[in-house]
């Protein structure tokens, strides 16, 4: 949970972790695609690994300072806890926003592709939403559940649920609304069709609120 750190630099926190997280999700996504020889299954094992890492990386980076939410789910379920202000919320949301594109376009740009494409990645059909509304449950749960006893434990055991729940859901776990919309300007190995993310925006909301609920229960 944030410390006592202004606002203004927890929100700079949060754009620079998720833009460093989304930097990481699509430049690994790039690469893998670039290197694997059409092997899918090779190409999506390069793009795990690189995020679960990632995250990791970077939750122990940023924690102390902002929370390292790089989630509005996570602010939102922070929020309803008590464990962030409701009226900072706004800020960290923006924060995350703004973060989310920045990493995409630095991604894109990386690898000589226009800073922003839109991305034709069909994610649609019922199994796509359900998976994200367990992605997100299940996220959620990993944080409240550390976090009340082993917060020492929150990176390591966010990055392994995310590496896990890349292979078995079928959306690979976008979980994260600002990175499901960011996602939508790469059109990429990880891309998602801008039609496909307000679907998945509901479902990550869905599943958010019953591991909220589930949680305030336990």
């Amino acid at each position: 949970m944030a410390v006592a750190v202004d606002l203004p630099r927890r929100a700079v926190a949060e754009a620079v972790g998720t833009a460093l997280l989304l930097a990481t999700v699509v430049g690994s996504g790039i690469m893998a695609e670039n290197l694997a020889g059409g092997n899918v299954a090779l190409a999506l094992l390069a793009n795990t690994i690189a995020t679960g890492a990632g995250l990791v990386a970077l939750i122990l980076t940023f924690g102390s300072i902002s929370g390292a939410h790089f989630n509005p789910v996570v602010t939102l379920a922070d929020a309803a806890q008590g464990g962030l202000a409701w009226r900072e919320v706004p800020a960290y949301l923006v924060a995350q926003l703004a973060g989310a594109f920045g990493g995409v376009a630095v991604a894109n740009v990386m690898f000589d592709k226009p800073m922003f494409f839109a991305s034709t990645h069909v994610r649609a059909g019922t199994g796509q939403l359900v998976s994200e509304t367990v992605a997100t449950f299940g996220l959620l749960c990993v944080i409240f559940g550390c976090a009340r006893k082993r917060a020492s434990a929150v990176p390591f055991a966010v990055g392994a649920y995310i590496t896990a729940a890349y292979w078995f859901t079928a959306s690979t776990s976008f979980a994260n609304p600002a990175v499901t919309l960011a996602r939508s300007a790469s059109n990429t190995f990880a891309g998602i069709r801008l039609a496909d993310a307000p679907g998945f925006i509901v479902a990550q909301l869905v599943g958010a609120t019953f591991a909220t609920a589930l949680f305030r229960w336990l």
